[in-house]
């Protein structure tokens, strides 16, 4: 099976729609290609927060009653016979429904990449070879990735400071290629990814995010065209402190 036809099979896969014999060659391809693995992980993430949306925002039977009976009631009145003040009253209130939904959903998008990135750190941990350069040496791990990345950046110099560097491995996250690295603190670990700036990606608010739920922190700024998001279970200052260290490498 070819990237291009796992794509286009995605759809019955997740509705677990596929024939055994399909299914068989969907999930092998899935262990022998890693951007499509993502693609697949993307649109059950997908699904899954349209079942919870839908489960949040179904509408009661009582409420249902009471927009039959109006619809019911109005079925025959023509746009043009609503007032004035109440059209654009309307008008007004639909404009502000679009906004609503619009930020809505930029907001689960976010947390929909939040969530990968935090499968992706946790499950770094998890891995009994978490990168595949280790080095605590930032001379030996940049160069590492040259040839591997459509681009490069600095590592930090972390001599004067309470962080150290165990190495780093190439990660895939919304259908490009980046940098992950992973440094120390104490008994924490906080992954950083680095990734080439693209239009039309999830936005990210720069800043610090936290997230209750999954126990962690997430940091994330853009510079020079490429897009840097750290993420751990240190505190919120902590991964700032490692972030400003990043921004000055990347400046210097």
């Amino acid at each position: 099976m070819t990237c291009n036809e796992l794509r286009n099979r995605l759809t019955p896969y997740v509705d677990s729609e596929l024939a055994p014999d399909e299914l068989k060659e969907f999930e092998s391809h899935l262990h022998e290609c890693a951007s499509c693995t993502a693609d697949t992980l993307e649109w059950m993430r997908m699904k899954h927060m349209v079942r919870l949306a839908g489960a949040r925002y179904s509408p009661t039977p009582e409420f249902r009653l009471r927009l039959g009976k109006s619809i019911r009631t109005k079925r025959r009145r023509s746009i043009f016979a609503i007032p004035v003040p109440q059209f654009f009253a309307a008008a007004t209130a639909a404009i502000l429904l679009i906004a609503a939904v619009t930020i809505w959903m930029g907001h689960v998008k976010q947390e929909r990449a939040f969530t990968e990135l935090a499968d992706m750190h946790v499950s770094t941990l998890a891995s009994a070879n978490p990168v595949d350069v280790v080095s605590t040496d930032r001379h030996t791990v940049k160069p590492w990735f040259a040839g591997k990345l459509p681009f490069s950046f600095n590592v930090p110099e972390l001599h004067n400071s309470e962080f150290s560097l165990s190495g780093g491995r190439v990660a895939y996250f919304q259908h490009g290629s980046g940098a992950q690295l992973l440094f120390n603190l104490r008994k924490h670990q906080l992954s950083v990814f680095i990734f080439k700036e693209q239009s039309g990606e999830v936005p990210f608010r720069s800043g610090t995010q936290a997230s209750t739920e999954l126990g962690l922190n997430l940091e994330t700024w853009s510079e020079g065209g490429l897009r840097y998001i750290i993420v751990s279970d240190a505190p919120a200052s902590d991964v700032h402190a490692l972030g400003e260290l990043l921004k000055s490498a990347a400046r210097s």
